[in-house]
């Protein structure tokens, strides 16, 4: 598999270190968010790197590398509501919420492994706007499951939908040479 487990990690040492110091700044606030407030908010992340992709000029002198830093955390953080539920006040400190995100981000880099192992990598030939877009989808089919109650007839869970995008993310920050920066 090349370097992408090293490059995973490097990625996700970032990722982790923005998550720790903001939840040292704001505490476990983001505890009250319901699943849909979450998923809404990937959604204008993704929407937004989009947007950068496709528009040539830009008002704010940025490029897509926080915003899929905010994918993968936001990301992970929906992933500890679906297992702790919604909180009426934070209820973590960063200690836990830290052990919380590397418990999320150890099964998701399992099932990364897993699919990379059978796909072969294919990830490596593809452009960064179609990751993009693979997120979008995703989140479409989370706000459809939401919708739905969260039931589904033969598809795969939300939890699965977010460890893609989180992947999906790592993958883009890879291509871009994020980690080297």
């Amino acid at each position: 598999m090349k370097n992408t487990s090293e490059e995973y990690d490097k990625v996700i040492a970032i990722c982790r270190k923005l998550y720790t110091n903001k939840m040292q700044d704001y505490g476990a606030a983001w505890r009250i968010l319901r699943l849909p407030s979450l998923t809404d908010q990937i959604f204008i992340k993704a929407q937004r790197i989009r947007s950068l992709q496709e528009n040539e000029v830009r008002k704010v002198n940025e490029d897509e590398t926080g915003e899929f830093i905010g994918i993968i955390n936001y990301a992970i953080m929906a992933l500890i509501q679906l297992d702790l539920g919604i909180a009426d006040q934070p209820d973590l400190n960063v200690e836990q919420a830290t052990q919380w995100y590397d418990a999320k981000i150890k099964i998701t880099k399992d099932l990364m492994e897993a699919k990379n192992h059978d796909y072969g990598e294919a990830w490596r030939d593809m452009r960064v706007s179609s990751l993009t877009d693979l997120i979008l989808q995703k989140i479409l089919r989370v706000k459809q499951i939401e919708d739905n109650r969260g039931k589904t007839i033969v598809s795969e869970g939300i939890d699965a939908n977010y460890q893609d995008m989180i992947n999906y993310a790592v993958f883009a920050l890879i291509l871009m040479d994020f980690h080297q920066q």
